[in-house]
């Protein structure tokens, strides 16, 4: 989003951009521009504003001069063709054509009568009406030719400009002329320089007793129905003919356009408001009601869209640029001009420029300068007139890559666990050749598997190969890794030179060691006994080191604090909790194998079995021994009943 300001006035561009590449010269970009790439069929779209999107497109057979639409929406069209024809649209299409006597310029709908008012190359006024589908009588007019013409929505007053410089004023229910402006005559101002005659180019009614007339020499002329002077004579200074008036009411405010700029200025005063000049010709202005909004019809394949916050908010349906304008104003950025080129004191010397420090060629900002584009390309081809072929050098390069980036890269390694990288990399190459000679269904990758991506990426992962389940369960990977260890270096080196292609290791595959070794089963069991030979020796040095470690502490006196609640027994006891509970889940396990609770065993292949018993409080065995003593007096009481019971029955029998 572009970013102007004039008189403190921000104007936002939501259409800015170049379509033409940065590298290309300015006379490449003027050729460019102005070359024809064909004429396409005139057509007319509509966009809806709430979704955002083109609704329909419809070709026409000619090109439009204007249009108006009839209805609250769409549904009813008039287009005037450069042909003489018009044509109306209902909301399916196409619906009718009709034609007029002279080649029309502008028309205007007096909504009462429901008449077209057409005026052209004609001194007549055609009329059409509507409802009952007929042309009536024209009006006539002392004009030669007619340029535009008006309705005032008030009180029906009909005016059309004529290419005398006059305006002419007509009462459609009487059908009679009922004033006439001499515009031309009251255009010529002390400051105004006029090398022709002022004809009318546009013309615009506010409210009932307010117009606004523009001339084909750049003046703007506002009057007071009451009266045949202009209020106000403004000049655009440019000598062009002026295409749109609007007025906006909020602001007391006149927008008038030419084909190059479009000026804001108080009504009452003449006094400028801002000012906005597009980068190409305009055709015509359209201000969306109480809104900010501004769209011009320009000479080019997109609409300039213009949003000015000062003028009013946004519309409903794009309300987001409120928003977005707020940021930019509490964030602002520097400005940035499309025809200069922001340079610092280093470029300058690279281009040789720093004489030009303080001439008019360069415009101090900030911690450099603005100079023209045009002036920076030129001097930037002659300080570097290579600057083409290192463009296209570049460009071959890139594409190199590209092709290179579609072969398969057998060589880029991980970070993390390069020899397990490697060794997989070496069996998917051996799985592929068996492929290609038995088609044997391939398996899917580790390495381009997104499971296990994590193992190659975090440290976390890394195959430890000094531990001692690795050594036992692969005795034979020290020669291979060997040769693997060596392949990976010449790898290494390769990379940090930057090599374009990759050379094989020389030296025998170590997949063929590897296949031969493992076939070999006896020289598999020496490499195993070899392998426990050598953990034992290491697993006796390291505890002659843990040894010496403990002659060489010294024990420190400490005190503890009973906690309320608890007996003290011993400190050792307590002492020996305490470090069980700082203690990992290996050295616990140690600890439990070491009092007969834990039994670890090996089995043949290198693997640990463990067996846990479970140990028992001191009060779950005084709570065993009192069920015990418990179970036992309960055994005694049924013994001593039963013994109670037969005496009894004896001594009923005995009586």
């Amino acid at each position: 989003m572009q970013v102007s300001s004039l008189n403190e006035v921000k104007i936002y561009s939501l259409s800015c951009g170049k379509s033409l590449p940065e590298w290309l010269s300015d006379r490449k970009k003027r050729a460019l521009q102005k070359k024809d790439v064909g004429t396409y069929k005139p057509r007319v779209r509509c966009y809806d504003t709430y979704q955002l999107s083109l609704k329909f497109e419809r070709c026409l057979d000619s090109e439009v001069v204007t249009f108006e639409i009839l209805s609250d929406d769409y549904s009813k069209i008039v287009f005037l063709h450069n042909d003489r024809y018009i044509e109306f649209h209902s909301q399916s299409g196409f619906y009718y054509k009709t034609r007029i006597p002279k080649f029309g310029r502008d028309f205007s709908y007096h909504y009462p009568s429901c008449d077209l008012y057409f005026v052209g190359a004609s001194s007549e006024v055609y009329r059409l009406n509507l409802e009952q589908g007929r042309y009536l009588n024209p009006l006539q007019t002392d004009a030669a030719e007619n340029n535009v013409c008006d309705i005032n929505s008030v009180h029906g007053l009909f005016a059309t400009g004529t290419i005398e410089g006059r305006v002419e004023c007509w009462d459609p229910r009487t059908r009679n002329r009922v004033g006439l402006l001499d515009c031309a005559l009251n255009s010529v101002t002390a400051d105004s320089e006029i090398n022709s005659l002022p004809t009318i180019s546009a013309l615009k009614f506010n409210g009932a007793l307010t117009m606004a007339v523009g001339t084909t020499t750049g003046q703007v002329l506002l009057y007071d129905l009451r009266s045949d002077k202009p209020l106000l004579v403004k000049d655009h200074q440019y000598g062009l003919p002026i295409k749109s008036v609007h007025f906006q009411d909020s602001l007391d405010l006149i927008l008038s356009a030419d084909s190059r700029i479009v000026k804001m200025w108080n009504k009452n005063s003449g006094k400028i408001f801002t000012s906005l000049e597009p980068e190409h010709d305009l055709n015509d202005v359209c201000l969306y009601p109480n809104s900010g909004m501004l769209l011009t019809a320009n000479e080019t394949p997109k609409m300039g869209i213009y949003y000015i916050p000062v003028l009013g908010p946004a519309p409903r349906w794009c309300s987001f640029l409120d928003n977005l304008t707020e940021e930019l104003e509490e964030n602002p950025e520097s400005t940035v001009y499309d025809d200069y080129k922001f340079v610092t004191k280093k470029d300058l010397e690279n281009l040789g420029l720093t004489h030009l420090i303080g001439s008019p060629f360069l415009r101090a900002y900030m911690h450099g300068f603005f100079m023209d584009i045009r002036l920076y390309h030129k001097v930037k081809l002659m300080v570097n007139p290579f600057a083409y072929e290192e463009y296209r050098k570049d460009k071959i390069r890139q594409k190199i890559e590209e092709t290179r980036a579609q072969r398969v890269q057998l060589k880029k390694l991980p970070k993390v666990n390069k020899e397990l990288a490697l060794k997989l990399i070496e069996e998917e190459e051996e799985k592929q050749k068996s492929t290609w000679k038995k088609k044997v269904k391939s398996l899917p990758n580790i390495l381009t598997d997104d499971r296990f991506k994590v193992m190659f990426e975090n440290p976390d992962f890394q195959v430890d190969e000094e531990s001692e389940e690795f050594r036992l369960l692969n005795p034979l990977v020290s020669k291979i890794s060997e040769k693997r260890k060596k392949k990976l270096r010449l790898l290494e080196q390769q990379e940090l030179r930057e090599k374009e292609e990759e050379e094989e290791p020389e030296g025998k595959p170590s997949d063929a060691e590897s296949s031969e070794s493992s076939d070999d089963e006896k020289a598999w069991v020496e490499e195993v006994r070899k392998q426990r030979r050598l953990l034992q020796q290491e697993e006796k040095v390291k505890r002659q080191e843990r040894l010496k470690e403990d002659q060489q502490t010294v024990l420190k006196p400490q005190f503890y604090e009973i906690k309320a609640g608890e007996e003290f027994r011993s400190f050792k006891d307590s002492a020996t909790k305490q470090k069980l509970m700082n203690k990992t889940l290996e050295d616990r396990l140690k600890i439990e194998a070491k009092n007969g609770t834990l039994s670890v065993s090996d089995t043949t292949v290198g693997s640990k079995q463990l067996t846990f018993t479970l140990k028992r409080s001191e009060q779950q065995k005084k709570q065993q021994e009192a069920e015990k003593l418990h179970r036992q007096e309960r055994k005694r009481l049924r013994r001593s009943a039963g013994h109670l019971k037969s005496r009894h029955k004896r001594g009923r029998s005995f009586h």
